[in-house]
């Protein structure tokens, strides 16, 4: 048996904006299409970050590629304990206190 671990990949999305949605099975070969949008007319790939730089300089000189743009997810920082300050994080209200306090009792006949 081969005892080789699993290494995760690190990827990153590719928006490529199309004139027509024909070539689609020549984007196959550039990334593996997450989505595509047939209203839009745009296709979500996603590539190896090694491959990225490279990926977007062929991409951009196809005929039917109006535009390329990647994602810049990955780039932003997702912790935002930091901004909102834990304690505001963790804080719930229960939803009785707030139905309780905002409940007006009006009768029919004074509506």
């Amino acid at each position: 048996m081969d005892n080789t671990e699993f290494q995760i990949q690190k990827r990153r999305g590719i928006i490529v904006w199309v004139y027509s949605l024909k070539q689609l099975k020549t984007l196959k070969r550039y990334g593996l299409i997450h989505y595509v949008s047939r209203k839009m007319k745009y296709v979500v790939l996603y590539v190896n970050e090694e491959e990225v730089a490279l990926t977007l300089e062929k991409l951009q000189h196809l005929h039917f590629v109006r535009q390329v743009e990647q994602s810049y997810r990955p780039d932003i920082a997702m912790n935002f304990a930091e901004r909102i300050g834990t304690k505001a994080a963790y804080q719930v209200k229960d939803e009785d206190e707030l139905d309780v306090a905002n409940t007006k009792i009006r009768l029919a006949e004074t509506v």
